[in-house]
């Protein structure tokens, strides 16, 4: 007699369980676009197997960094921040095969290089590759030679 309330405790917790994770990754987006322009971006974190070592993620401007946040994360701060000032556009490139599996359709790869002498690979959209370009390149006169 009490089956129908059951299943509907069951239906209602395993809904909970499912969307909750779908609504706070949705909702952690939109909390990071409206602090600063956000674009999909890419990161690669390891170069140790050739075309592998990618993450989704999204980027965002903020003052004078760029701040990059994993896709799939609960965390409300960025993994990396590359600063304006420290930070070079280097070679572009088109994903190789085996890249572009793991990549959107029609991104293409920017080697960010800093001034310390590392340097990480970004793939991004050819419009957001430009607006990236852009920000990099307004900095303010004499900004780069401190």
């Amino acid at each position: 007699m009490e089956v129908l309330p059951i299943a509907e405790w069951i239906t209602l917790a395993l809904v909970v369980l499912l969307g909750g994770p779908v609504l706070f990754l949705a909702s952690r987006r939109r909390w990071l676009s409206r602090q600063g322009g956000l674009f999909d971006c890419s990161l690669r974190l390891s170069t140790k197997t050739p075309g592998a070592g990618w993450a989704l993620g999204v980027a965002r401007y903020s003052g004078d960094n760029l701040e990059w946040f994993r896709v799939f994360s609960p965390s409300l701060r960025p993994r990396l921040i590359f600063p304006r000032s420290v930070s070079s556009a280097g070679a572009q490139r088109d994903p190789d095969a085996i890249e572009s599996v793991g990549l959107a359709n029609g991104e293409r790869i920017l080697t960010l290089e800093l001034v310390g002498g590392g340097s990480w690979e970004l793939a991004m959209t050819p419009s957001s590759l430009t607006g990236l370009l852009s920000w990099l390149e307004s900095s303010a006169p004499g900004a780069r030679y401190r």
